[in-house]
């Protein structure tokens, strides 16, 4: 069934009659949760389908701008647009005092999702795999930092405390107990909240830049349901934050010196015998890299550029790709090795899987996912070879960035691609490169700070 059906609202409010208000939780194309509060009479009629928002809620930019761009068929006017409840999404909300429970929805058309929903380029994808009885199994790594409050105009990392001083500990901490200690409260609500709204977390340990977290969720044979577990994740880690008096940023470089935060995606594929298309029949160590895995990797690099715009969707999302910051240079690809964009980590046969290091933490995870399944599918179609993977000892944290470095570069290469407009639909090529186009003039059309410290007394 594609929507919750009313018995589940009624199983749900049986089970918690205090529950007075329900928040709408509507995914956008910038991967933005927006969301509406309704009151208790108005449940029945989201679960019945006759609820409804402004069409054009989803492509709103980050600000809630409109840009020029989007078809005026679709928007002109500000039309109705009937959103559904996605089923086992209604939980309590836990870091509010108030009984608030929430519900993730999708823009529907009928029974089916409506081209608009930003699942839908995704469901495209799947629709391939299911005619080439391949199943995909993806698991999704997100990357954020704390921020300290502070009274001056830019942010700085939450780090720990050193003991006995009133100095915070700079350098890297990676995997360190003691930030676990010391952010356990924050870290425990993180996890009880994963469990009370059904988002599977297997793991979460402190990264090697100071202040910044990595949390994962376990992998899914449903690619759809791990782009929900991963907006509904990044709500609560922002929200249980906000609880704590804190603050949580997904932006992808939200500090200059420190590294940027990433949006990793492990991506396996299955036949229709239920067995891995990239396990090799004798393991050996190291292991041969066969056929389909090659092919899959081949795939990923060629539409790697025109997938930029996906994985690099804000003008901030592109400070994270240059030489010496952690994030890949270019199409690269190799066993065991965490600098290149497609990595093989180690693992058994049965396990094996390609992990795509590119995307920014601050990416649409569904759009993420599209590409990603795409491409590794076009290269299972195409057959081509990657070339030879980079050696497991090569040094790649001084390599020239092949890999657009713009939005605007990004943006162009997206709306010339050769594979994924077949992949995910030319409308939604062109509506969300002209989402993008937009907020990229609106943004480069101010005139910065930087301007005036280098050229106001100059020139």
């Amino acid at each position: 069934m594609r929507f919750a059906p009313p018995s589940e609202l009624n199983t749900f409010l049986e089970k918690n009659p205090d529950i007075q208000l329900l928040e709408v939780l509507m995914p956008d194309y910038n991967g933005i949760l927006r969301c509406k509060r309704i009151q208790r009479r108005e449940f029945t009629s989201l679960y019945e389908g006759t609820f409804s928002v402004p069409r054009t809620v989803p492509f709103l930019a980050i600000r809630g701008d409109m840009y020029e761009g989007v078809d005026p068929k679709e928007v002109g006017g500000d039309p109705d647009q009937v959103l559904r409840p996605v089923p086992g999404t209604l939980a309590r909300i836990p870091w509010l005092d108030s009984p608030v429970a929430q519900v993730l929805v999708a823009y529907a058309d009928g029974e089916d999702y409506s081209w608009i929903d930003p699942r839908s380029p995704l469901l495209r994808v799947l629709q391939r795999y299911s005619e080439s009885k391949l199943s995909p199994v993806v698991v999704t790594e997100l990357e954020f930092y704390l921020v300290a409050d502070g009274d001056g105009s830019r942010p700085e990392p939450l780090l720990g405390g050193i003991p006995g001083t009133g100095l915070q500990q700079e350098g890297i901490q990676y995997c360190m107990a003691d930030d676990l200690i010391e952010f356990d409260d924050f870290l425990n609500d993180v996890r009880l909240a994963c469990e009370i709204q059904g988002v599977p977390l297997t793991a979460i340990h402190s990264e090697f830049s100071p202040g910044q977290w990595e949390i994962n969720t376990h992998h899914q044979s449903d690619p759809v349901l791990a782009g929900d577990h991963a907006m509904l994740l990044r709500r609560i880690v922002k929200s249980v934050a906000r609880r704590h008096g804190i603050s949580a940023t997904f932006m992808a470089k939200p500090f200059a010196d420190l590294a940027g935060s990433g949006m990793h995606i492990h991506a396996s594929v299955y036949g229709a015998d239920g067995v891995n298309i990239f396990a090799d029949d004798e393991p050996l160590m190291p292991p041969r890299l066969m056929p389909a895995l090659r092919h899959a990797v081949a795939g990923l690099g060629d539409t790697i550029n025109e997938a930029m715009a996906l994985f690099a969707p804000n003008p901030n999302s592109y400070r994270r790709f240059k030489a010496g910051a952690f994030a890949p240079s270019g199409a690269s690809w190799g066993y065991d090795h965490r600098e290149v964009a497609l990595r093989i980590p180690a693992s058994s046969e049965s396990n094996r899987r390609i992990e795509h290091r590119i995307a920014g933490a601050d990416a649409n995870p569904y759009f993420v996912l599209a590409a990603v399944l795409a491409g590794v599918h076009a290269g299972l179609e195409r057959a081509r070879d990657p070339g030879e993977p980079i050696a497991r000892e090569a040094d790649l944290s001084q390599d020239t960035v092949t890999l657009p470095t713009r939005m605007d570069a990004g943006i162009q290469m997206f709306r010339e691609g050769d594979i994924l407009p077949d992949y995910l639909g030319q409308k939604f090529v062109d509506t969300f490169a002209a989402i993008r186009q937009g907020e990229s003039d609106d943004y480069h059309g101010h005139v910065p700070d930087l301007d005036y410290q280098w050229y106001l007394r100059a020139l």
